[in-house]
């Protein structure tokens, strides 16, 4: 991981690879931003017209390299787009400058260190500047053969260390901005990884001797209930969603306690470590991002452990349900009755709506502790990525006010969410002749039947959020921001963030 320091040294005098200071769009022109008078000054206040020259506008995003002024140990100023200039008397956006410090991590890819002189006014700057350098310079290279993966052959691992220029190594609240960004980018880039690695090597029990490890570490208890468990305990949605694989289900509870808290917050994950559909069968063309079928699982899991470096004052609760969906002769079958957890049973029209199932038998579990609320993320429907896109998730609850508080959450760390209804007259679809329910409803709005779907197993009197996190979790396209191509990590932070203000009294 990039290393990350506090400095006040003087830019001209740091020895780094280059010095990195932002650049703003303003009405006439690029303007160099605050935090970079010392190397506009090298540059005799000549800065924001050489970069024009060079074509810079000052566009968020863009990245325009120079050679750094005379007399600089560093040899090169990168100067990183921020957008339009904010107001007078405002400051950039933490979530400008999270993605302003994740592109110029990835322009340096290769480098040993860099300095960061964006502009900082505060301690929340600094921890925004932090996250997004740490997150751009991400990279999975665990399957590549050494001297052959581009990352070797190109010489250009990730970003090695970060100096943030600007900050106050002695100041406890940027220590703790610094601290607090470590701890969530760590767990987050761990979720990444765990997305992105291949489902021969990530399955269910792989998946859960890594949470056990992971507990082991922090302080975490740790329960695996294996498919023997699972079987006595009468989990049949687990149990039948991991029927038809050589890899059997396992339904991992991770617990979190502080002795100072007041509040619980339970988290569920969809943990689908490779989602062929089973006998509904995948065509063609969708099989091959399968792997990030468990993306919510290990957002959950990162989310737990980060609280726990926190020391944050809530328990919060991890319900990991980890399955893998194969078609064979021991499989689930379309027309298939299976017992929920829950007793309530429900037909199986569709194997490939098999999140609904271990997620249902996972919050039906999660209920039964009463937590002030239960939270399940997910990558649930296509219906959603149609709805919302590549970069948004889906938010559903059964209380409005706590749906509009996870939104509000989402868009503080910068997540970009959406609020669903939850429509009472899709619920009639899901009517089944043979079981309580059927696992599929209408066509039109699947994304919201699954919601409707997963409420029905949610405890009576308990606030609940679904997460749909379908188009966010798996970046097919180019990197963008702080954001690589494949695993990103969705709703960590959201997660995160939740349990912060939970822990605070802020959060209902």
């Amino acid at each position: 991981m990039t290393a990350l320091t506090l400095s006040t040294a003087a830019a001209s005098g740091l020895r780094a690879d280059a010095i990195v200071v932002g650049v703003a769009k303003g009405p006439k022109g690029p303007v160099v931003a605050p935090g970079a008078e010392a190397v506009d000054k090298a540059y005799d206040g000549g800065l924001a017209g050489i970069l024009e020259t060079l074509g810079a506008s000052g566009s968020e995003g863009e990245v325009t390299k120079l050679p750094a002024p005379s007399g600089f140990k560093a040899p090169v100023v990168v100067a990183v787009g921020l957008g339009a200039v904010p107001e007078e008397d405002a400051g950039f956006d933490a979530e400008v400058l999270r993605r302003a410090a994740g592109v110029a991590a990835r322009a340096l890819a290769g480098a040993k260190k860099a300095a960061f002189a964006l502009p900082i006014q505060d301690a929340a700057d600094a921890g925004a500047v932090a996250e997004g350098a740490r997150l751009g310079a991400y990279g999975f290279d665990a399957y590549k053969e050494t001297g052959r993966g581009d990352a070797a052959k190109n010489g250009k691992g990730p970003l090695g260390e970060v100096t943030l220029l600007g900050g106050k190594p002695r100041d406890a609240a940027y220590k703790a901005a610094v601290a607090r960004a470590t701890a969530v980018t760590e767990e987050l880039n761990r979720a990444r990884d765990l997305v992105n690695t291949p489902p021969n090597d990530l399955n269910p029990e792989s998946f859960a001797a890594v949470a056990t490890a992971a507990g082991k570490e922090h302080g975490i208890k740790v329960q695996v209930l294996d498919e023997k468990a699972l079987a006595k305990g009468g989990y049949g949605g687990i149990l039948g969603v991991g029927a038809g694989s050589a890899a059997g289900p396992r339904l991992v509870k991770l617990s979190y306690t502080s002795a100072k808290a007041t509040k619980h917050l339970a988290f569920v994950g969809k943990g689908i470590t490779y989602d062929s559909g089973g006998i509904s069968l995948k065509p063609a063309g969708h099989n091959e991002t399968m792997k990030c079928d468990m993306a919510g699982a290990a957002a959950v899991f990162a989310a737990v452990v980060t609280a726990a470096r926190l020391g944050l004052e809530v328990n919060v609760t991890g319900w990991l349900a980890l399955a893998e969906n194969m078609p064979s002769g021991s499989a689930t079958r379309p027309g298939d009755v299976l017992r929920m957890y829950s007793g309530k049973t429900v037909e199986v029209l569709n194997t490939d709506a098999e999140g609904r199932l271990v997620l249902a038998d996972a919050l039906w579990k999660a209920s039964e502790e009463k937590p002030d609320a239960i939270v399940d993320v997910a990558t649930l429907t296509g219906a959603m990525v149609l709805a919302l896109g590549n970069r948004t998730f889906g938010v559903m609850a059964n209380d409005d006010a706590f749906r509009a508080s996870i939104v509000e959450a989402a868009e503080e760390v910068g997540e970009e969410s959406w609020p669903m209804p939850l429509p009472e007259h899709l619920r009639k679809g899901m009517d089944s002749p043979t079981a309580d329910m059927a696992n599929m409803g209408e066509r039109m709005g699947g994304g919201l039947v699954a919601g409707l779907f997963l409420r029905e197993f949610v405890g009576e009197g308990i606030t609940w959020a679904h997460l749909d996190i379908a188009g966010p979790a798996f970046n097919e396209a180019g990197p963008f921001g702080y954001t690589p191509k494949g695993g990103t990590g969705s709703a960590v932070r959201t997660l995160v963030r939740l349990a912060e203000l939970t822990a605070a009294g802020d959060l209902g």
